[in-house]
């Protein structure tokens, strides 16, 4: 599938030579725009801005929203050979796409590996977050996950390197790694998963490899809501519950989805959830 621009798309380009696509939805109030309260969504691995079309509606008669993709990822370049990607990297192109939009605190809210970043950026940057929210995610990738999207090749990355964005995906939907059952939705997913080349995945693969939030989680000190799977082969409630508690005053909401994407197949659950939470907090 080419990349061509979606409906909405806009580009933000970073010192560093890289180009970040995301989209904003906002039908507040036009006089009302300048008090506004952001939200931020990050997509995770192999997701990007499109999933979350069935957000807006929900989000955006209240909030400015905006839907970036990750580095490699949707319509977001891929980085090149001397790219630093680190978390620091990561991290700073986020606060470049805030600034350059005029947006000064955010609320938050990563999905899966996305929710890893979210967990990152919100210990790093407190002055620019006003609540946290993950969904489906994990603090770190054990060694099974790991061995389990290497798809039987040596690892992670080679098999997406080998397979290509959509010829990794395929493989991932035929071993059951979406949880929406609709044959409509997997093939559209698919189509829109295929956006992403396998060089972007493996890049971001390797990122994911090493990283590890856990340390950082204590201290996290905004409002942070967790929407926890029941069913989801990446994470475990024990693992939700344990991620909850080393968070002060962090809120956890199970979700009964089908398998890891709750914010598909469960949306209205996470939807009211996020909602509920965001209305009882103060930024």
């Amino acid at each position: 599938m080419s990349k061509s621009p979606l409906p909405h798309s806009q580009f933000v380009h970073h010192s560093n030579g890289q180009t970040t696509h995301y989209i904003v939805d906002n039908f507040t109030d036009p006089w009302k725009h300048p008090q506004v309260e952001t939200v931020l969504i990050q997509p995770g691995f192999g997701r990007h801005s499109a999933f979350w079309y069935h957000w807006v509606p929900v989000l955006a008669k209240k909030y400015n929203v905006i839907r970036r993709d990750l580095r490699g990822h949707g319509l977001s370049s891929d980085p090149t050979n001397d790219y630093a990607y680190t978390l620091e990297t990561v991290l700073s192109e986020i606060v470049d796409l805030l600034d350059q939009e005029n947006v000064q605190k955010i609320h938050l809210l990563g999905e899966s590996t996305g929710g890893m970043i979210a967990v990152a950026f919100a210990a790093k940057y407190p002055d620019r977050v006003g609540s946290l929210t993950v969904c489906a995610t994990p603090t770190h990738l054990p060694a099974s996950a790991k061995e389990s999207w290497a798809l039987g090749y040596s690892d992670w990355p080679t098999a997406c390197r080998t397979l290509g964005g959509r010829g990794f995906c395929e493989a991932m939907t035929m071993s059951g790694g979406i949880g929406q059952p609709d044959p409509s939705y997997q093939k559209w997913w698919l189509d829109q998963a295929s956006i992403s080349t396998g060089e972007g995945l493996a890049r971001y693969a390797e990122f994911l490899m090493g990283l590890d939030v856990r340390p950082l989680k204590k201290t996290v000190s905004c409002p942070t809501l967790i929407l926890a799977p029941l069913r989801s082969r990446n994470t475990s409630i024990d693992d939700q519950e344990a991620f909850r508690d080393s968070i002060k005053g962090a809120e956890l909401v199970p979700i009964d989805g089908q398998g890891h994407e709750i914010y598909v197949d469960r949306a209205r659950e996470c939807q009211e959830a996020f909602v509920d939470f965001l209305n009882r907090i103060s930024v």
